[in-house]
């Protein structure tokens, strides 16, 4: 039988070392998994305590509304004043999404079709690659090179916009959508209000939709708040932002996301799933509203969590030998595959680590062709198991010295 939407889908590299992780640990090796990005930190109390509450109440129990109730959707939209000071229509302007990724896709059948093509970076995170391609689209991808560190920030915005223009002047059909995502997945790159304004009037100039997948929006380092695209002025005539509370508020299984900004886009998104599905569980929208009204303080808390394990990784790492430069923020450190292992491609190194280290890492190559040469270490891991992760690399990487 032929399934042709995914027959042409390349492995998915992360099972290569997801199998040898599980395999390992069924031989009785204690593995330390930094790979795949899910937060161990508890949700809010709040959250917690708000869903059982509303999950006995029978009422809760049936179909709810697919673009979120009002309550929730004016929570995000003073959500954004408070934090951005952008300014939002809840009715017009917010739509809650089954999670960050489920709304993106669906976004892409809204925006894209067959003989259309949208401008992804790369390295990304994939399914900001995978999302226009399931819709048929041409895929055009910029390199995210030269954002190693926040002092670069003003040439690797000079950069970008270059390459965004080439990216836009090759080839046929002209793109129809940006794909941006700061705090950056997998690199950790972080860019300024100068960098968000230049991309809305890039895509104002060229009748563009810029996409911003802003899923570590409560997470830059160093005292940074990142952006919201929404802040560029004009940025309501031409952009769109997901927001997430699956880091910023570590709820990553409750899956609650929202689509927020330009009112045409935000619209065509709830219109395409009224066909598709009723939305979250009420009381887990219950929840999520009490959460963003009351957990104010909840997300800097997790993001101190996250700067904490990075410090503590970067400065082990930098111990046994291998230089990695700190993200501007995130839940990630990427880092290069050391001199050392270079004639090594990320999957064999990543595949290395596990077998001779007890550590799972994420290859590189798994966010796109930008991404060979590098790691991903996810921060899931408390500080004692971090550094014990060190010791392990320590003792398996031996030509470190």
């Amino acid at each position: 039988m032929e399934f042709r939407r995914i027959s042409n889908l390349p492995p998915y590299v992360f099972t290569i070392i997801n199998n040898l992780k599980i395999e390992a640990r069924r031989a009785g090796h204690d593995v330390i998994d930094l790979g795949f990005g899910n937060p161990d930190i508890a949700s809010p109390q709040i959250a917690v305590d708000k869903l059982a509450e509303a999950a006995r109440m029978p009422r809760n129990h049936r179909y709810s509304v697919s673009r979120g109730l009002p309550k929730l959707r004016e929570a995000i939209a003073a959500y954004y004043e408070r934090v951005w000071g952008v300014s939002l229509d809840p009715e017009l302007e917010v739509t809650n999404t089954i999670g960050s990724k489920e709304g993106f896709s669906h976004l892409m059948w809204v925006l894209l079709d067959h003989n259309d093509a949208a401008i992804v970076p790369t390295p990304s995170y994939p399914i900001h690659m995978y999302g226009p391609l399931f819709a048929g689209a041409d895929l055009r991808q910029v390199p995210m090179r030269g954002l190693s560190h926040p002092d670069a920030r003003a040439d690797f915005t000079a950069d970008f916009m270059q390459r965004l223009a080439t990216a836009y002047d090759i080839g046929w059909p002209k793109p129809r959508v940006l794909v941006i995502s700061f705090p950056h997945n997998p690199t950790g790159a972080i860019v300024d209000a100068d960098f968000m304004q230049q991309v809305v009037d890039f895509c104002r100039e060229h009748d563009m939709i810029a996409v911003h997948d802003f899923a570590y929006a409560d997470m830059g380092f160093d005292g940074v708040q990142p952006p919201s695209i929404l802040q560029a002025e004009g940025a309501k005539d031409c952009a769109v932002e997901l927001y997430s509370m699956t880091k910023s508020f570590s709820m990553a299984g409750w899956r609650v996301a929202f689509l927020v900004g330009n009112a045409e886009v935000v619209q065509a998104l709830v219109k395409l799933k009224s066909y598709l599905d009723y939305g979250v569980f009420q009381p887990v929208q219950i929840a999520a509203t009490v959460t963003l009204n009351e957990a104010v303080d909840y997300p800097s808390e997790v993001s101190a969590i996250y700067e904490s394990r990075c410090d503590a990784l970067i400065d082990g790492l930098e111990r046994i030998g291998w230089e990695v430069p700190k993200p501007g923020g995130s839940m990630f450190v990427w880092a290069p595959i050391p001199e050392a292992y270079a004639e090594m491609d990320s999957v064999e190194f990543c595949s290395l680590m596990v077998r001779e280290c007890d550590v799972a890492l994420s290859p590189g190559a798994g966010f796109g062709p930008g991404g060979e040469g590098y790691v991903r270490f996810a921060l899931i891991e408390n500080e004692k198991r971090i550094a014990q992760g060190i010791r392990n690399l320590r003792r398996g990487l031996v030509k470190l010295g």
